[in-house]
């Protein structure tokens, strides 16, 4: 298997369908591949519906989350699950296309030592006031550990096996993000960035991005985790 596309989805019924077949368009033929969907403890029928595309498609695999403890942790079940020599992870909102994980395989299989890459992409075309977030978020991550770090939460994330194996216990929450970007910086990887169109979403809404409120907690969620990581590391 030469690439694992893990997408964490938590009560995405209605987008699986979506990304399932979108994936399927994209894939070329020369590239064996699998789509990891995890159900990471969803309430609603997303379990049911990647079992039905399972039997239709021998690509759909699926890792379970018995009950959702956080997005970090529906990602590193699905890692631990893949079996592909690049790992990749996107989001299952359909703001970023699936198209894009393609397009972050084929920049690393380019260069000279991609195990030692790490692909991520750049967002583009997103709301004014969630770039002013974006930058005074990155100011700070950038501060506070010492990388130049931007643009964190972008999609996809792409990188080989051996990157993987060299972390362990990485945050559950949306920090997760920052802790992989952060450790590839760490690690000397050299860090490929690629412009990705931002999207509306198609189905449901955002767990965190919809209120004040909502980016308050994340904020408070990901200082504290930097400072502990900067503590940690």
């Amino acid at each position: 298997m030469e690439l694992s596309v893990i997408v964490p989805c938590y009560n995405e019924e209605k987008n699986i369908p979506l990304i399932v077949e979108r994936f399927k368009k994209i894939l070329p033929k020369k590239i064996k591949a699998e789509l990891v969907l995890v159900d990471n403890g969803s309430v609603d029928n997303s379990n049911k519906v990647i079992k039905g595309h399972m039997k239709k498609y021998s690509f759909v695999k699926m890792a379970h989350v018995k009950k959702n403890i956080g997005y970090g942790f529906g990602i590193y079940t699905g890692l631990k699950a893949a079996k592909g020599d690049f790992l990749c992870w996107t989001h299952a909102d359909m703001q970023t296309d699936l198209g894009d994980t393609i397009k972050a395989f084929n920049i690393i299989k380019k260069q000279k030592l991609p195990e030692k890459c790490f692909v991520k992409g750049n967002r583009k075309g997103r709301p004014l006031f969630d770039n002013f977030f974006t930058l005074g978020m990155s100011i700070f991550e950038t501060i506070v550990l010492g990388k130049a770090l931007y643009d964190i939460n972008a999609q996809p994330n792409l990188f080989h096996r051996s990157f993987f194996e060299k972390l362990d216990n990485p945050p559950n929450d949306f920090s997760f993000d920052l802790y992989f970007y952060y450790m590839a910086k760490k690690l000397k990887y050299r860090i490929l960035r690629f412009p990705v169109d931002f999207k509306s979403r198609i189905h449901g809404k955002s767990n965190w991005n919809t209120s004040i409120k909502g980016k308050h907690k994340f904020i408070k969620r990901t200082i504290d985790f930097t400072f502990k990581l900067r503590q940690r590391l």
